[in-house]
């Protein structure tokens, strides 16, 4: 029997950054994962692979270079699934490498298997090899991650009917695509596959998606990606998905069909806790598998066992699970750390990106918050017109009693990054005037703030300081 400060069971990003501050507090701490190697869903099937298959697709298929030398413009005539994957596993390995090198060099030690809970402070892994030893520990942190949701009435085969997992495996790229569910995951493929020039139909129940966007940018990305090709289907649900060899025929509940050499059934993931026998800590779960914590610490009902990253649901976001695992260990090993920052940027790697930061637009109305708006769009920009951009805005809202910067949304090239930006000045709590009184370089597409802030200050109240004082005729 081995005991620990701290066990980690799930070696995502949560897990890894929660087991690196352990290892950097000098606390011995074990980090357990059901894979024979590390790095969790984000490294091998999620966050990593998607974004290194988007840059693939768009350079192999010379997307960015489209508008000044056509829509025939390719920079690979032939692209192969092994085209898509050979960059893939080189970047996997990269990241494995490095995730093993962090643990050996912090001192965190690791165990595959499946680990399942047999008392409050006792844990029982059964390995690959059929062995099973018993660990215990005074505190655990869960970050377990999550699975894919695979409804009976889909029939997944592994080739053409698959889910968000398996579709990396793909053998070859079909002619013809249907994805089910515009969550993220669901838009980021299909925009990426569309940008292949493989013929996609998006299938949502809803009427509407990714509802937490400002329906702004929503409108704007709609039309890009239907301009792109993407046939988007809002507002009815499968009815049946039947395998028909050749192709898979979708039946949807307003007696549409649509027909596709593969299906991606991309609606939703459930939280991987069905194999660690919460019971016996009397610890529950919702519907989706998902743990509820306190949100300041990362602690769950039991005191002693803390949760983290995409297991605790809401934002499911690699970033949030990194800042989560840290504070979390920081709170369970009793060592006081920095909270938080109350404002973090939501990243879409579709075609194009979207990123968001603060409040939406819609969220202000709810609240009855006085706003202004500056909207920027990427081609007036001078550096838009040097990388051909047709399409791109930036959109920023302004409380018109403060004057601090409440919101941003960006869709376009370099979304995801240039949010970051927004990011800083909302958490610093900058007003429109930051955007006004400073200088970005040129030519470059952050300078969208500047011409975004300057459309929001043009049409704000003048500080009184700012006005004009004419004399009074006598």
């Amino acid at each position: 029997m081995t005991q620990y400060d701290l066990i980690i069971i799930g070696s995502g990003p949560a897990g890894r950054s929660a087991a690196i501050q352990a290892g950097k507090l000098k606390r011995r701490v074990l980090v357990i994962d059901r894979r024979d190697q590390l790095g969790g869903v984000s490294v091998h099937t999620g966050t990593i692979p998607s974004k290194t298959l988007r840059e693939t697709v768009l350079n192999l298929s010379g997307w960015r270079e489209r508008s000044f030398y056509g829509r025939a413009y390719r920079v690979k005539e032939d692209i192969e699934a092994q085209d898509l994957k050979s960059r893939l596993h080189k970047t996997l390995d990269y990241e494995v490498d490095n995730l093993e090198h962090q643990f050996n060099r912090n001192h965190v030690e690791t165990l595959n298997g499946f680990a399942r809970f047999i008392g409050p402070n006792e844990i029982e892994v059964a390995t690959e090899a059929g062995e099973t030893m018993r660990l215990t520990a005074d505190k655990f942190l869960i970050s377990t991650g999550t699975k894919t949701h695979r409804p009976s009435n889909v029939p997944f085969n592994g080739a053409t009917v698959v889910d968000s997992d398996e579709f990396l495996e793909l053998a070859q790229i079909p002619r013809s695509l249907i994805v089910v569910g515009a969550g993220v995951i669901g838009v980021e493929y299909a925009t990426m596959f569309s940008a292949l020039d493989v013929r996609v139909t998006l299938i949502e129940p809803r009427e509407t998606f990714l509802d937490f966007i400002d329906k702004t940018i929503i409108h704007e990305f709609t039309h890009q990606i239907r301009d792109n090709g993407v046939d988007l289907r809002l507002g009815s649900a499968i009815d049946k998905v039947e395998d028909a060899g050749e192709h898979v025929e979708v039946t949807l509940e307003n007696g549409r069909h649509v027909r596709a050499e593969m299906l991606l059934f991309a609606a939703g993931r459930v939280g991987a806790t069905d194999r660690l026998n919460l019971e016996v800590l009397g610890l529950e779960t919702d519907h989706r598998g998902r743990i509820e914590v306190d949100r300041k610490t990362y602690q769950t009902a039991v005191p002693h066992i803390y949760a983290a990253g995409d297991v605790i649901g809401h934002p499911s976001l690699a970033s949030t699970s990194v800042q989560q695992g840290r504070v979390a260990a920081c709170h369970a090993l009793d060592t006081p750390t920095l909270p938080e920052s109350p404002w973090f940027p939501y990243g879409i790697y579709s075609v194009p990106e979207v990123s968001t930061c603060g409040m939406s637009e819609e969220e202000l109305q709810e609240r009855g918050i006085p706003y202004e708006v500056g909207v920027a769009r990427f081609r007036e920009t001078s550096r838009g017109h040097i990388m051909g951009l047709e399409h791109g805005m930036l959109k920023m809202l302004f409380s018109l009693k403060t004057r601090r910067v409440l919101g941003v949304q960006i869709v376009g090239e370099g979304a995801t990054e240039l949010i970051h930006i927004a990011q800083a000045v909302l958490n610093l709590k900058g007003t429109v005037d930051y955007f006004v009184q400073n200088t970005f370089n040129y030519p470059t597409l952050a300078e969208a703030y500047k011409i975004a802030g300057l459309d929001a200050f043009n049409r704000m109240p003048i500080p009184e300081e700012y006005k004009v004082k004419r004399k009074q005729k006598k």
